[in-house]
Parts: C-alpha cells; sequence; structure tokens
C-alpha cells in the first residue's frame, strides 16, 4: 500500500489559519477584560459573506482575485485612479553605470513634474543612486513615525547568484525604485514631506546630507540620550497581537520564498537537462529511418516542454517573486511603526512619572 504523502513541517508554532487576526472580534476569554479595541479598527468574523459597501453607496468587493493575473490587473488599476487629479508626476529612468577609482555604482535619472507651489519650477531632473533613495526613506522614517512607509529592494545580492550590474539586474531595481517613489507621490502626507521635495530638486544632495549630519551631531546626542534610557514597561494587547501576527506573517511567507526559490532552481536544473535531450532524440531519428517519424515527434515534445518550463520559471521570478519579497518588506515596515510606536509610548509614560515624582517632591503647605 502506498504510504501517505508526507506534509512539508511547520516553521512556526502556529499556521496563520490557526491565529486569529489581531484586528478582528476576539472574546473577553482570549483578549481579557481590560482590552477595548476601538470600534474603528473591528472587522466581523463573517466579513467574507457580508456586502459591503463605502459610506457614499459604492460597494466593496472583498473576493480574493482568482489568480495572479488578476491580482496584477488590480494593482494596475489602481496605479490608474486619479490621473487627470494628480498635481506631482514621478518617474526614475536611464540607468546609467560610473566607474571610479574607489567604486563602480549606478544611477538613475529621477524626472519630476508637477503644479504644487511648493516647487519652484514646474519640471526637475537630478540623477540619484540607490544609497540616495534608502536616505530618503531614512528620513521619511524619522520625520513621520506613524506611517508606513514603502520599502525599497534589498540592497545586497548574494555574490556569484545575482550580477547588480547587468541590464536585468538593473531594470529590475529601476522598476523597483520607480513603484517606491510613486506610492510616496501618491501618498496625501509623503508627497509633501520636506525630504521628499529635496530629494526631487537638489541638485546636489550631498551638500543637503551634510549639513543635515552638522545639525544631527549638535543635537543628536543629548536627544539620544534623553530617549534612549525608556523602555516601554508592556505594550497594549492589540498592539502585541499585531506584533505577533506580524511575525508569524513574515516568517511564513520567508518559507514559501525559500521553497520558490529552490522549485526555480530545479526547474531550470531540468530544463538544462530536457534541452540536451532534444537533439539527440534528432539525431537518433536521422540513424533510424523507421523510427524517424517517432523519433521527431518525442524531440518536439521534449521542446515544447522546454518552452512551457522556461515561461513558467520566468512567470515565478519575474510576477511571483517580487510581489513576495514585496509582502516580506511591508511587514518590516509595519514592525518598524510598531517599534516607533512603542518609543512614543514609553517617553509618555516616563513624562508621566517625572511629573508624578515632582508632585511627591512638593513640600506640604
Amino acid at each position: 500500500a502506498a504510504s501517505a504523502p508526507k506534509t512539508l513541517p511547520s516553521s512556526g508554532p502556529k499556521s496563520l489559519r490557526e491565529m486569529s487576526h489581531p484586528l478582528a472580534t476576539s472574546s473577553s476569554e482570549e483578549m481579557g477584560p481590560a482590552l477595548t479595541p476601538s470600534p474603528d479598527l473591528l472587522l466581523p468574523r463573517s466579513i467574507a459573506d457580508k456586502d459591503l459597501s463605502l459610506p457614499n453607496g459604492t460597494p466593496v468587493d472583498t473576493s480574493s482575485p482568482a489568480s495572479s493575473s488578476s491580482l496584477l490587473n488590480r494593482l494596475q488599476l489602481d496605479d490608474d485612479l486619479d490621473v487627470e487629479t494628480r498635481d506631482l508626476f514621478v518617474t526614475v529612468d536611464d540607468p546609467k553605470k560610473h566607474v571610479c577609482t574607489m567604486e563602480t555604482y549606478i544611477t538613475y535619472r529621477v524626472t519630476t513634474k508637477t503644479t504644487r507651489a511648493e516647487f519652484d519650477l514646474p519640471e526637475y531632473s537630478v540623477r540619484r543612486r540607490y544609497q540616495d533613495f534608502d536616505w530618503l526613506r531614512n528620513k521619511l522614517e524619522e520625520s513621520q513615525p506613524t506611517h508606513l512607509i514603502p520599502p525599497l529592494p534589498e540592497k545586497f545580492v548574494v555574490k556569484g547568484v545575482v550580477d547588480r550590474f547587468s541590464e536585468e539586474f538593473v531594470e529590475t531595481r529601476r522598476k523597483a525604485l520607480d513603484k517606491f517613489l510613486k506610492r510616496i507621490t501618491d501618498h496625501p502626507v509623503l508627497s509633501f514631506n520636506e525630504h521628499f521635495n529635496v530629494f526631487l530638486t537638489a541638485k546636489d544632495l550631498n551638500a543637503y546630507k551634510k549639513q543635515g549630519m552638522a545639525l544631527l551631531s549638535k543635537v543628536g546626542e543629548s536627544v539620544k540620550y534623553v530617549t534612549g534610557g525608556y523602555k516601554l514597561r508592556s505594550r497594549p494587547l492589540e498592539f502585541a497581537a499585531i506584533g505577533d501576527y506580524l511575525d508569524t506573517f513574515s516568517l511564513k511567507l520567508g518559507t514559501i520564498d525559500r521553497i520558490a526559490q529552490r522549485i526555480i532552481k530545479e526547474q531550470l536544473e531540468y530544463l538544462v537537462e530536457l534541452r540536451e535531450y532534444g537533439p539527440v532524440y534528432s539525431t537518433w531519428g536521422g540513424l533510424e529511418v523507421e523510427l524517424s517519424e517517432p523519433l521527431e515527434g518525442v524531440s518536439a515534445c521534449i521542446g515544447n516542454c522546454c518552452t512551457a518550463l522556461e515561461e513558467l520559471s520566468e512567470d515565478m521570478t519575474e510576477d511571483f517573486l517580487p510581489v513576495l519579497r514585496e509582502y516580506i518588506l511591508y511587514a518590516e515596515s509595519m514592525k518598524n511603526v510598531l517599534k516607533k510606536r512603542d518609543q512614543v509610548q514609553a517617553e509618555y509614560e516616563a513624562k508621566l512619572e517625572a511629573v508624578a515624582l515632582k508632585k511627591e517632591d512638593r513640600p506640604k503647605v
């Protein structure tokens, strides 16, 4: 008798299906009597079974997309919304390789067209490298700690696997950087950030960075000393639930990412072998006249399999893996927001404690 197929080992103590969503309603036994989440954050358990609509009567589709292509179509439609009402357009293109004595790097042209009053000119064109985009994201996290900052593509690649100066890699990164800026551009708060304005307009961004570092050197140490000693006593249960959910979510997605990469690697190895078999059957058919027709048929079938396998691998590499990794990066961004929230809460608790101590030290009349 055939043995039952083995299931993949779990990468965590719980599966996502077993975990309740951190914003879903929970019984008082699960969350405790002290937790009363905001009514605006509660999501009914039967949300998938109800027809939802916005306050203006517009229906909301809560069903999952039937395929990855339909998901991509939705994302493309979302990117095209309100084109006529936008007043800021940013594109990333024209990558160029720079070879210097100390390093070799790629820069990208960032073109901006706008009608906003905050900009002195209607159009700008500057060149930026990856570390400039990274600087912008760090500044946005510092100045807008309560907002979810869009993720950047990973900076480092595995040596020997991907050539970071190849046309394919540079184009993939260009698309990711373009998407990063477009998401900031469409954000009602981040798009008005001062650092974003400087990033889009400054001819010499390094000079602006040095000014920021000089200011940081004057007040940074004192601020770091004041805020560094604060420790959060206990994270509120609703935020703790979100943190646990994000940890498990990231863990599961990381497992899927590793499995998908292993599948792609095995597919490519199999593809190499198939490409070697095709010509063998064709040569064999030329030597065996009576078997030439069926052997040529086998060779043609192998060729079709090679084409299909190659297309499947490309789809996973270009469509599936980037979206999967972007989800992982967004989860990390959400964790950073929680950390910022913890820091603010710790500072607030420290201030309350300081006020209470001052009241106790006052002389009694």
